[in-house]
């Protein structure tokens, strides 16, 4: 799709940087780092132990949230069935010839990831592995209407580097497939999308910060679909939003991107936002940010 340039993480991990996208795959902190506090850690994996569950990774990548989760079941014996949906190619090709990358998992990653360049699935007798290759817009909906799933990942770059997998009619597509008690995560905390989810009917909840930096004041979000809050067990990954965060809902940021035949350009998409922000009488990003004393994530948002 386009040219990649490695990138050795400060956690010793490796990642890419998209030339087409301007934009790395992970933060510079850390891709192994990133994927195990924004997605991993927010599953709460243990809840499936010996059980089985359904999980869609959007934006497959290099692979990092899928061969994380694959190793975490592997350990607690637990059954899965997995889509994966990437345009891309060249990611999992790069994951699949670096040793570095490899040595972090179990060695039947390497096969399942082999399987799934390869023959676009892997199955035994525990994982159910398949991969839509495409524009994920029209992959997820090959995907059979029936499955649903206990938890969806949503890695794409961010909102402003490619808009057109965080609009109302992509995430709406999304939210369908999800669970009753499933967990939609993203490592985005941008207004646009969290509105969203939430107009959508989510609960939306914001991955704690690994570290006290007033910079990094969230590490993500994670949306529910039906909860019960007398059941739900305490989660030391993510809490509810703060007042800082709920008045980021009523800025100009929180303005949501738009899609309405799935086919929009991204150029398309940014303009029509845009727009749509010139004229409203929302607050100014600038102005919440200066309220609370925020300085631009270095994360992506």
């Amino acid at each position: 799709m386009s040219e990649l340039i490695e990138v050795l993480t400060k956690d010793g991990t490796y990642s890419l940087r998209s030339v087409f996208f301007k934009e790395n795959f992970h933060s510079l902190l850390g891709a192994l780092e990133e994927t195990k506090i924004k997605f991993t850690a927010p599953s709460d994996l243990q809840r499936f132990k010996d059980k089985s569950l359904n999980v869609l990774d959007i934006c497959f990548g290099l692979g990092y949230n899928s061969a994380s989760l694959l190793n975490e079941l592997i350990k607690q014996k637990s059954y899965l069935n997995l889509y994966a949906l990437e345009i891309d190619k060249k990611p999992l090709e790069y994951s699949l010839r670096n040793k570095y990358f490899l040595k972090l998992w179990s060695p039947k990653i390497k096969r399942i990831f082999e399987s799934l360049y390869l023959n676009d699935y892997f199955e035994d007798q525990f994982f159910n592995c398949r991969i839509l290759w495409g524009d994920a817009r029209k992959k997820i909906n090959i995907i059979p209407s029936a499955n649903k799933f206990d938890l969806i990942y949503l890695d794409g770059f961010s909102p402003q580097k490619c808009p057109q997998l965080w609009t109302i009619e992509f995430l709406s597509k999304v939210t369908e497939k999800l669970n009753p008690k499933g967990y939609l995560i993203t490592y985005s905390s941008s207004a646009a999308v969290r509105k969203t989810l939430r107009n959508l009917g989510l609960e939306i909840f914001s991955i704690k910060p690994s570290f006290n930096d007033r910079t990094f004041w969230s590490q993500g979000t994670v949306a529910i679909a039906k909860l019960d809050k007398n059941k739900l067990k305490p989660n030391f990954n993510f809490e509810n939003l703060s007042v800082m965060e709920e008045e980021h809902l009523l800025t100009k940021a929180s303005i949501p991107y738009r899609d309405q035949d799935l086919n929009s350009s991204k150029d398309d998409i940014i303009k029509k936002r845009l727009n749509e922000q010139l004229f409203s009488n929302l607050l100014s990003t600038n102005k919440w940010r200066k309220k609370w004393g925020m300085t631009k994530s270095a994360l992506r948002s």
